[in-house]
């Protein structure tokens, strides 16, 4: 029987490096707290391997600007009085702004996806911001979304477009998810042994080096069981 690999996991090196440049204190401490949450909110909804949570990672990290926010900028008044999104009551569109990782919006939402979690988001909108929770939300949103077999297939564009409804920001989450790849990969090469140099989601030299190792060292199927994939040409 082939074993079945660990799940992949984020830590917060990955979180950081697919966040990119210096993070700032609260960048840090949203991410230590998603970090911690990630074991018991990723693996029950399959977000397990690399492809998938590469695809995760850099949807929340476009969607939370990079780490630094759970709760829109915007003061919501624009969502006032839109249905679709079942906010029927004045105040709604405030009250039930876009808040979380994966920027939940509308009373609607905030009902479902509380009742998907078991808690009473419609009552307390203002929890659906705890770091921890909106991981949960997040996860629960994923598996609602259909979005592992889309992760699987690596069509950024159409899970784009079922978190979005559209393509905003499309080019960006490209460049979340590319560094997220390589993030996962350098922190598998170095959880093997092989040092990849710093886990900051730039595929280098070192990198390079450490995945020449881990072929040589027969590490490579362990690498590639977790589908774990550099970018076609890496650095000599």
């Amino acid at each position: 029987m082939t074993p079945v690999p660990p799940p992949v996991l984020p830590t917060e090196a990955v979180l950081a490096a697919t966040a990119g440049g210096r993070l700032s204190e609260r960048q840090a401490a949203l991410i230590a707290a998603v970090a911690a949450e990630a074991p018991a909110a990723l693996p029950p909804a399959g977000i397990d391997t690399a492809p998938r949570v590469a695809h995760l990672l850099a949807q929340l990290a476009h969607e939370s600007d990079r780490f630094r926010t759970t709760e829109e900028y915007a003061s919501g008044a624009a969502y006032e009085g839109r249905r679709d999104l079942g906010n029927t009551r004045p105040g709604d569109g405030r009250r039930y702004k876009g808040r979380g990782l994966i920027q939940l919006t509308g009373r609607a939402n905030y009902r479902r996806f509380g009742r998907l979690v078991g808690e009473d988001l419609e009552a307390r909108p203002e929890r659906a911001a705890e770091p921890a929770l909106s991981l949960r939300i997040a996860a629960a949103y994923w598996t609602d979304r259909g979005l592992n077999p889309l992760a699987d297939a690596d069509d950024i564009r159409a899970i784009t477009q079922r978190i979005n409804g559209g393509t905003n920001g499309l080019p960006d989450r490209v460049r979340c998810l590319e560094r997220a790849r390589t993030a996962l990969a350098q922190q598998r090469l170095a959880d093997l042994g092989h040092d990849p140099g710093p886990i900051d989601g730039r595929w280098g030299p070192r990198t390079g080096r450490a995945l020449r190792a881990a072929t040589g060292a027969a590490d490579l199927a362990a690498l590639w069981a977790e589908a774990v994939e550099p970018p076609p040409n890496p650095d000599p």
